[in-house]
């Protein structure tokens, strides 16, 4: 049975930290937005997945950012209550640090919930979803944004199409018109012009470039300008569009689930399930360090244990990240010094509360 007291301790630390996600959500979904733009002026996606693709990659970097999240967040709930004295007051009525490990441990366990589920299981399965996503938009002219019986700008190549129906899937065209000007190497300009009974879409052995097959139609080419322009029947015409151009932060190893990972034995797949299982003990050894690092004076600058706790958090997530780099690229052969970092920084967060914990216990009379 809950107190009043942790009731409000539980209440606090709620809405704090769901304020903080709320945040840097909006910053995080900014960062994600440009980097999405980006991949679709390359060419690495059509426009039309952006937004799902951009929801997408939000849950995949929850991961990173809940952990952040939390500490923030019981730094600023329990600054707040040292700024205004409330933590003396309750202090003075007899209740210890220790009063604070009821609710901490409630928000423990769900912010290790939250975390654990997305680091091993909503994380990569994000991440496999919006590659699903984009290899089925890539393969299918729709997502190009033609639409039967409407002209439609020809994808990357300039100029327009109009077809008169198109299969679900967005591959198969019916009757198809393309017609698009073009720049010899003398300088002059052409207009070509192309008809089909029917068309279909197809990429490539290694699925970087798309093409445009028309059947049994005629192509056109006529001078701008001048009259020699010529006409010819074919049975086949390949029209190039525009190349899928990788994303630079591309990792298979990442769409893979937990199970998948440790029968992988490469050393990128040691390094991706060694992330994902310490992330928990980060989030941890977190909120434990947030506990120490709240308590404040009146007189203290608002902000300055903030700054020194988010400095913090960096050098510890960099850290972190070295050693999974060195783990990827086969320098380590084991993740150990990841979980001596994780639980080094545990156990000196616990040394910490404990330590205060003993100075503020009250002591008992004398006989």
């Amino acid at each position: 049975m809950l107190s009043i007291l942790d009731r409000y301790f539980l209440r606090e630390l709620g809405t704090t930290i769901g304020a903080t996600v709320i945040v840097l959500l909006v910053i995080m979904a900014g960062t994600t937005f440009a980097h999405v733009l980006e991949q679709v002026a390359k060419g690495s996606f059509p426009a039309s997945v952006m937004f799902q693709v951009l929801g997408l990659n939000m849950i995949d970097t929850l991961s990173s950012m809940l952990p952040l999240a939390g500490f923030l967040g019981v730094l600023q709930t329990f600054g707040r209550m040292y700024r205004e004295s409330e933590m003396h007051v309750l202090a003075s009525s007899g209740m210890g640090m220790g009063g604070l490990l009821r609710p901490m441990a409630i928000v423990a366990v769900v912010m290790l919930a939250l975390v654990s589920a997305v680091s091993m299981w909503l994380g990569p399965w994000s991440a496999r979803t919006s590659d699903t996503l984009v290899q089925a938009a890539n393969r299918s002219i729709i997502a190009a944004g033609l639409d039967a019986g409407r002209f439609t700008e020809l994808p990357g190549k300039g100029g327009i199409i109009l077809v008169d129906s198109l299969s679900r899937d967005g591959q198969k065209l019916g009757r198809t018109f393309i017609a698009a000007e073009r720049t010899n190497k003398d300088g002059s300009l052409v207009m070509k012009m192309a008809t089909g009974q029917h068309g279909n879409l197809y990429s490539n052995s290694d699925s970087s470039n798309r093409y445009l097959a028309l059947y049994d139609g005629w192509q056109y080419e006529i001078p701008l300008g001048a009259d020699n322009w010529r006409r010819m029947k074919y049975e086949r015409n390949d029209s190039a569009l525009s190349a899928i151009q990788s994303d630079d932060e591309d990792d298979p190893i990442h769409n893979l689930g937990m199970a998948d990972l440790m029968r992988n034995p490469t050393p990128d797949a040691r390094a991706e399930f060694a992330w994902r299982t310490v992330v928990p003990l980060m989030t941890l050894a977190l909120l434990m360090l947030a506990m120490p690092l709240s308590k404040q004076t009146p007189r203290e600058p608002r902000y300055g244990r903030m700054l020194i706790a988010v400095l913090g958090f960096f050098l510890y997530y960099n850290l972190l990240a070295l050693c999974r780099g060195q783990l990827a690229k086969g320098h380590w052969h084991h993740a150990t010094p990841m979980w001596l970092l994780s639980f080094g920084l545990f156990a000196l967060a616990a040394w910490n509360f404990r330590n205060q914990y003993a100075a503020r216990a009250p002591r008992k009379a004398r006989a």
